[in-house]
């Protein structure tokens, strides 16, 4: 079921007979001078980006906005744990006392 199924050998077409190649050879022309070497340095193939005031400023706006979301949401984290804690602790608190006056029978 999910073994290749292959044509017989005997269906596929024959080769196509090719006509043999006659190569003349051309002659060898001479290595052209190297250039004499220029002590500039290397063109780059990077990209140039060349920061406009305007887009150096909405750069500085966008990422003080990521600073600012960023602290938010860590400082609302924060405050998340600080008040489970603080529920648990009350919760706990709570607990106990019930426990002590199941204890004391009152």
């Amino acid at each position: 079921m999910l073994t290749p199924k292959y044509p017989r050998p005997d269906t596929a077409p024959p080769p196509a007979a090719t006509a043999p190649t006659v190569h003349t050879p051309t002659p060898i022309e001479p290595a052209p001078a190297p250039a004499p070497a220029v002590l500039a340095a290397p063109a780059s193939h990077r990209p140039v980006v060349q920061l406009t005031p305007g887009s150096a400023l909405a750069l500085a706006a966008g990422g003080g906005a990521v600073v600012l979301v960023v602290g938010a949401v860590l400082v609302s984290l924060l405050l998340a744990v600080a008040v489970t804690g603080v529920s648990v602790a009350v919760v706990a608190v709570v607990l106990r006392l019930l426990v002590n006056d199941l204890h004391k029978g009152r």
